[in-house]
């Protein structure tokens, strides 16, 4: 079945072209690690990302991360051989695949009965899915994909920048802000008028995100391109966070860390969390359904708000003990 709950804070992408970033992609610090087949890498190296993913899914240790492979889409010719050779030569190596541009339900499935084939000839346990959200296709069937193959799916992710070029958005940048996305507020009693960026994406995500809940499966943020900029990465992953996403994509190392500070609960939000179940605990004892912490009320779905921090910060904890 599907890991539901798998830690996937951090994604990160490691061309297959790239033996020394294969190497060290076991020890990044990343929840998920996919190596990637499909756009990093370049169509005449295609062949040789492939058997070098292969070696080092069957060399390196990867116990202290999840590993997936992004394969290419299912509109190449490139796809059925990355199934058949990977998954054939280190199925029992892989949590996942990844499928990218899926467009339909047809998408999910064509690829779960080439695992199924694959799996019963090889004797693997079941490989699991998570799936990229990138086209306007796969935006308007996004509820559909979501309740396909519930034995395997796990997660959508938002892939930001396909997805700006199937929907024409007026954008160049991959993920972050855009200063043309905003609102100009009325004069004020001095004529001046303020200018207020807004979230570019917050649609998308925002639909991504239900559809993923109402299915159980994981919300996560796609890539912010500019690798140098800290700061941008950290505020594009905490407007993620507040919409609901458990995790975001890092393109380099150096987004591992910020993406895993950024979708782990604070020391103050978990003992905010504890104190309100001990506090409902008590509630339910008195024959109370609400009360009050800190002036503010709190009832049924406080618990469940408060449960679910409290699972996260218990699964961190025991990832890195």
């Amino acid at each position: 079945m599907a890991v539901k709950n798998r830690l996937h804070r951090s994604e990160l992408a490691v061309p297959g072209s790239n033996k020394r970033m294969l190497e060290k992609a076991p020890h990044s610090g990343a929840d998920i690690v996919f190596l990637d087949l499909e756009d990093a890498v370049a169509p005449d190296d295609k062949a040789q990302a492939r058997a070098n993913i292969i070696e080092a899914l069957n060399t390196y240790d990867w116990s202290k991360c999840a590993v997936s492979i992004r394969m290419n889409g299912l509109d190449t010719h490139y796809a059925y051989r990355d199934l058949v050779d990977v998954v054939e030569a280190c199925g029992d190596k892989l949590d996942t695949i990844l499928i990218p541009k899926v467009g339909s339900a047809a998408d999910v499935l064509f690829v779960a009965t080439m695992l199924s084939q694959i799996e019963a000839y090889k004797g693997y346990k079941p490989i699991n899915i998570h799936v990229l959200i990138e086209t306007a296709m796969g935006m308007a069937n996004v509820e559909d994909i979501a309740r396909t193959c519930p034995e395997r799916m796990e997660a959508m992710v938002f892939g930001v920048a396909d997805y700006a070029a199937s929907v024409r958005a007026r954008t160049t940048q991959i993920g972050g802000a855009n200063p043309e996305y905003g609102v100009l507020a009325d004069a004020d009693d001095h004529g001046s008028r303020a200018y207020h960026w807004g979230d570019q994406w917050h649609y998308a995500i925002s639909r991504m995100v239900s559809a993923c809940r109402a299915y159980g499966l994981r919300p996560i943020d796609g890539p912010f391109g500019d690798f140098g900029d800290p700061e941008g990465f950290k505020a594009a992953a905490r407007r993620a966070a507040a919409l609901g996403c458990e995790g975001k994509w890092a393109i380099h190392p150096s987004q591992v860390a910020l993406a895993n500070e950024v979708f782990t609960p604070t020391e103050k939000e978990v003992a905010r969390a504890r104190r309100i179940l001990v506090e409902m605990e008590q509630a339910a004892k008195e024959g109370k359904g609400a009360v009050s912490l800190d002036g503010r009320l709190i009832d049924a779905a406080s618990i469940r708000m408060a449960e679910n921090v409290v699972k996260q910060v218990e699964q961190i904890e025991s990832r890195n003990a």
